[in-house]
């Protein structure tokens, strides 16, 4: 690996040369980017307009989630996902894949998964409906949801997998992408859609911890072509700690020219270790969540004076339901210029939570997600 180490000890990446921007229908996507997931069509506690204020230029929604409810043909009698939630940014959907596959690991859904696909039964207000998600039904569904991005169903091996059924996991992977890019084809044409008009469509590059499995997967989908690619599976090592080799090796494995996607990384120290290998595109829940757990993120210093690639830790949390914040007049953060921060007192959004009225999560989300903005802001200067 091309690293480099701070006087803090840090261990930083060398960069390469990366993309600065994506475009998409015709509208230039700077990177990198970060987009919260709106797994349902919304962002817990916030509304698209909450998303603009913060910076926030895309979601990413969850195809599992919106094929169960409302159901595509909800969706189509809408125009798509952008619409049926005011959105008008950029839309990730995932395959739907790796909810689907991680709940029938854990035994927590009901159904079973081959090499055509995986069926499984949802019980949604007491009733029972079986679904089938195949590569090519997850495909029909994202052109439903209406996405600009589109993900390949792939097989998220469980982070109890022996090598053989790695092996499997990604022999499947590229097998269904395979199936993807010919129902995405077939959609493109049946949909006479032009080059200015057509999603985009990525591939996940699975292997788990198994370097030669990573090259063996990366080398298979980059023959099929793809518009870019994702590093799937759990980027943790045996003791839970990020497993930079893997990550890094498997950004080397995509073009240099294409988007490098780091999918649902992480936290902002995480963010910003994978940009420096690479990646351009990150998702996570963890902004909103934690936001929602008084987890507020605080930058330690100006961040347009911090060297975000090697200073370590550049932020830090403010626990809000702490009692030393009751009398705290000061904003949650001296740096961001959110409307939390510009309006509220730490001890005012203490208050809302210890009432827990609903605006405490969306104050305390739409800083989190000014904070993410911020972060990516910065790393664009490095670019």
């Amino acid at each position: 690996l091309d690293t480099a180490i701070s006087l803090s000890g840090h261990i930083a990446y060398i960069l390469r040369a990366m993309l600065t921007n994506l475009t998409i229908h015709d509208q230039s996507i700077k990177l990198p980017i970060f987009l919260p997931d709106a797994t349902r069509g919304v962002i817990k506690s916030v509304d698209t307009t909450d998303l603009h204020q913060a910076g926030i230029e895309g979601v990413v929604v969850n195809t599992y989630h919106l094929l169960t409810e409302p159901g595509p043909s909800v969706l189509q009698r809408f125009g798509g996902i952008k619409p049926f939630m005011k959105w008008d940014g950029l839309v990730i959907s995932d395959s739907g894949g790796f909810q689907v596959l991680s709940l029938l690991y854990q035994n927590k859904l009901q159904g079973d998964i081959t090499a055509d696909g995986v069926t499984f039964t949802r019980t949604f207000k007491g009733q029972r409906k079986k679904y089938k998600l195949t590569p090519e039904k997850s495909i029909q569904v994202q052109f439903a949801i209406g996405s600009d991005i589109l993900i390949c169903l792939d097989d998220c091996a469980p982070t109890t997998a022996n090598q053989q059924q790695v092996m499997a996991s990604v022999e499947r992977t590229v097998a269904w992408a395979k199936r993807c890019k010919e129902e995405y084809e077939r959609q493109i044409e049946s949909r006479h859609l032009d080059d200015s008009a057509k999603p985009l469509l990525f591939a996940v590059i699975q292997g788990a911890n198994d370097p030669s499995l990573r090259e063996q997967c990366a080398k298979q989908l980059i023959e099929i072509g793809f518009d870019g690619y994702g590093f799937g599976g759990w980027p943790l090592d045996e003791h839970g700690k990020m497993n930079n080799e893997i990550l890094k090796l498997t950004a080397d494995l995509m073009p240099d020219d294409l988007p490098k996607y780091g999918l649902g990384i992480g936290n902002p120290h995480t963010i910003a270790d994978c940009f420096q290998m690479g990646y351009t595109i990150f998702d996570t829940v963890l902004p909103t969540r934690d936001a929602r757990h008084q987890r507020l993120y605080v930058f330690s210093k100006d961040p347009k004076q911090t060297d975000i690639l090697y200073e370590r830790p550049f932020y830090d949390f403010l626990h809000i339901g702490h009692e030393k914040y009751v009398r705290d007049t000061q904003p949650i953060s001296q740096f961001c210029d959110c409307h939390t921060c510009q309006h509220y007192s730490r001890g005012y959004l203490h208050h809302l939570f210890k009432i827990n009225d609903y605006l405490a999560g969306r104050l305390a989300s739409i800083h989190n997600l000014r904070m993410y903005s911020m972060l990516l802001d910065q790393l664009r200067t490095y670019a």
